[in-house]
């Protein structure tokens, strides 16, 4: 498992990480102009949506998991 971590291998970053990588580099984003300021809070909200629409998804996933392993037990 050290060697996995270290050398980067093993599972690709999640969806939340990668939504979390993108807010961090809006917050470091330093407009020069109004016109980007606005284009950056339009990203933010933008992402904030994404990570709502993502976090519904993900529980949808886990429910629908949990029907296949409910239909796969009884099935057995």
């Amino acid at each position: 498992m050290t060697r996995e971590f270290l050398l980067g291998e093993g599972k690709a970053p999640s969806l939340a990480s990668y939504i979390q990588s993108i807010s961090e580099v809006l917050e470091a984003v330093a407009p020069s102009t109004k016109r980007d300021s606005l284009r950056i809070e339009r990203a933010k909200a933008n992402l904030k949506e994404v990570r709502r629409h993502a976090r519904r998804l993900q529980e949808r996933v886990t429910v629908l998991e949990e029907q296949v392993q409910v239909l796969e037990e009884s099935k057995e």
